[in-house]
């Protein structure tokens, strides 16, 4: 199964297998960009182009694979952790499921694409047990599953994009002291427009905020400095074909408002919550690798802070362009996280 990430910027495929040892492998993965405003607030506007650009993204990657596993944003659906008695069938766990969504979701259930899973027994509530639900307008899952379908892929899952994410770095929280048993990790995925923060310990969200701020307005920042288009902007971005003053003059400004956005966002947390200190921030997303980003991040905060790379301990294959996918690795984690479904079902 595939794992395909549709942002605002660019549409991103990883397909993982697993070695005789059980071991993750990277099959493949690739990056296509897309125009701005081709996708905004997580609807797909230029139908066309983005397909068109998924069908190149697919043909770059050389996958056969047809399954694919998609997400829609956080902002397109609702969650809501209920309690239900233990012991129901089947049957009667969908139906209670049903009758709860009504509370919650304000649209009519037959809107609705809904789904739950069963978390295990609550922790305060003896004999009850905890279920998720999820829900979205149906017309947003048809439109991601209308995509798929147009590039002769088989969407199999609809997942969410925070959850998925969550999904690839859960797995490299691992590595961490005592396996990263009860250390609050900040996460921050750092996007072209928008970078969100999840801040978890022991696979529990204690706090969840996006903010209106990413990459783009670095390249806005090129596009004012030097002149040049947004294209020509966005590939000397990448390709590091920059004037000598670029460092100075454009990237160290921009490094000084995303850790003023990071320290921002940790100090909405401390206020939001009871805690006051968080034991690492880890970095993903396209604008994450900016080179001094994590250095600064430390220096400003006094938390460690790592970027995340979520094929950290893989195998690669021999479909992977190792020297391209380095430089976006960081890129990777909600597409990383959505192809791991493949084994997680």
């Amino acid at each position: 199964m595939l794992g395909l990430d549709i942002s605002s910027s660019s549409v991103k495929l990883v397909e993982l297998g697993r070695n005789a040892d059980g071991q993750y492998v990277l099959e493949r993965c690739a990056i296509e960009q897309l125009e701005s405003g081709w996708i905004t607030d997580g609807t797909i506007a230029n139908f066309d182009e983005v397909a068109q650009a998924v069908r190149r993204l697919i043909k770059k990657s050389g996958t056969k694979t047809k399954n694919v596993a998609m997400a829609l944003p956080p902002s397109a659906v609702i969650t809501k952790k209920i309690l239900l008695p233990g012991g129901l069938s089947d049957v009667e766990l969908e139906l209670q499921v049903e009758a709860e969504a009504n509370q919650y979701i304000p649209f009519p259930l037959d809107e609705v694409s809904l789904d739950f899973c069963v978390i295990g027994p609550s922790a305060n509530s003896s004999g009850d047990i905890e279920v998720l639900i999820a829900a979205s307008r149906r017309e947003k899952v048809q439109d991601i599953q209308g995509l798929a379908e147009a590039v002769g892929l088989k969407p199999v899952v609809v997942d969410i994009e925070s959850y998925a994410s969550r999904t690839a770095a859960a797995r490299l929280f691992e590595n961490l002291p005592k396996a990263g048993a009860g250390a609050i990790v900040a996460l921050f995925e750092v996007g072209a427009l928008t970078t969100s923060l999840q801040v978890i310990r022991d696979e529990e969200v204690l706090y969840e905020r996006d903010q209106a701020f990413g990459g783009a307005q670095l390249t806005q920042l090129i596009v004012s400095q030097y002149g040049f288009s947004l294209e020509e902007a966005e590939s000397k971005k990448r390709s590091g074909d920059l004037p000598d003053d670029y460092e100075s003059s454009v990237l160290q400004p921009f490094l000084e408002v995303v850790v003023q956005e990071i320290s921002r966002a940790l100090q909405f947390f401390f206020t939001s919550t009871p805690h006051n200190k968080v034991d690492y921030v880890m970095l993903a997303g396209g604008a994450a690798s900016l080179a001094g980003l994590t250095e600064a991040v430390e220096h400003q905060t006094s938390f460690a802070c790592r970027l995340l790379n979520p094929f950290e301990g893989m195998e690669m294959g021999s479909g992977v362009h190792l020297k391209k996918m380095k430089r976006e690795e960081s890129s990777y984690l909600t597409s990383c996280g959505l192809a791991m479904r493949r084994f997680l079902q």
